[in-house]
């Protein structure tokens, strides 16, 4: 039986590089940690047995996901330093003040949408930081981030983080906290994303054979960079003069020096010194002798 032709496949130019299978895969059992660890959170948090699960992640433009999420919802804005860029977690009006509530004492449930008082919103505030250390935790077998809220808003269309045509990472998760169930998004910009994915893959990708002419580059390498030439110095401490002294010097005059007489000279290799040394000769050449530091360097 012959085999079918697969045909021409779609291509999207507003999406020319897609994650692989590999990266969706790594980024699954991160998103999946961390639902699992903030489900266990909320529940002693809330007080109510909570829950969230995976849903889907997906690559759309920043347009695009703007346009999924609702409006008015809470989105915070959260750096990921050392990482550029921000991340996006979006989470419905209805589920934070659900939230708060159950943290105050009461049943929770619906709650009508509505912006959060000045109370709630350090509340929610730290909340999302409790949230925001299970993500830390969860992404730490692909990248070590220091997650924090830096803006809320309410409305996404007041958001340009990015521009609308750039690539994000979206993971969907479904929220239950006691009988309520929502939908929230963690979004990523592709760009900040992609480069950690990549070089953490990198090794796992290479074959036998690769990996064998990388080390034979390496060992290469350290051999010539060992090998090359390097121009060193040996220094008296540099003294200031005046552009007219220096102008009117002549044969004969003498410069004096502040460099005690005492004091070994520096060794140094691009203005760096790493040994110190006193002049002297080895038969009709110049020479110096390197000695320990002077104990003013030590102190």
């Amino acid at each position: 039986m012959a085999r079918r032709s697969a045909g021409p496949q779609p291509y999207d130019f507003r999406r020319p590089i897609k994650l692989s299978r590999e990266h969706v895969r790594m980024l699954q059992i991160a998103f999946e940690t961390y639902a699992r660890s903030c489900g266990t959170l909320l529940t002693t948090r809330l007080r109510a047995v909570s829950q969230l699960s995976l849903v889907s992640i997906e690559q759309v433009t920043y347009d695009e996901y703007l346009g999924q999420v609702g409006n008015p919802t809470l989105m915070s804005v959260v750096s990921l330093d050392p990482l550029p860029g921000s991340m996006l977690m979006e989470m419905p009006l209805t589920t934070a003040l659900g939230s708060i509530d159950h943290m105050l004492g009461g049943p929770g449930g619906e709650q009508a949408e509505r912006q959060l008082t000045d109370v709630e919103l350090p509340l929610m505030k730290d909340l999302l930081k409790k949230m925001l250390d299970e993500l830390r935790y969860s992404f730490e077998q692909v990248v070590e981030i220091n997650p924090k809220v830096t803006t809320i808003e309410y409305n996404p269309q007041f958001l340009r983080t990015l521009s609308p045509g750039d690539a994000v990472v979206v993971a969907t998760l479904e929220v239950k906290i006691g009988e309520i169930e929502t939908l929230s998004t963690i979004c990523l910009p592709f760009t900040t994303i992609l480069p950690v994915l990549q070089a953490d893959n990198a090794e796992g990708e290479l074959s036998a054979a690769e990996q064998a002419a990388r080390d034979l580059s390496r060992r290469n390498l350290t051999f010539g960079m060992a090998s090359a030439p390097i121009e060193v110095a040996v220094r008296f401490t540099p003294i200031t003069m005046r552009a007219n002294d220096i102008v009117n010097l002549s044969v004969g005059d003498v410069v004096p020096l502040s460099h005690p007489a005492s004091v070994p000279l520096a060794v140094t290799v691009n203005d760096t010194t790493f040994a110190h040394a006193v002049p002297g000769n080895q038969g009709s050449r110049l020479a110096c002798l390197v000695v320990p530091p002077p104990k003013e360097s030590l102190a």
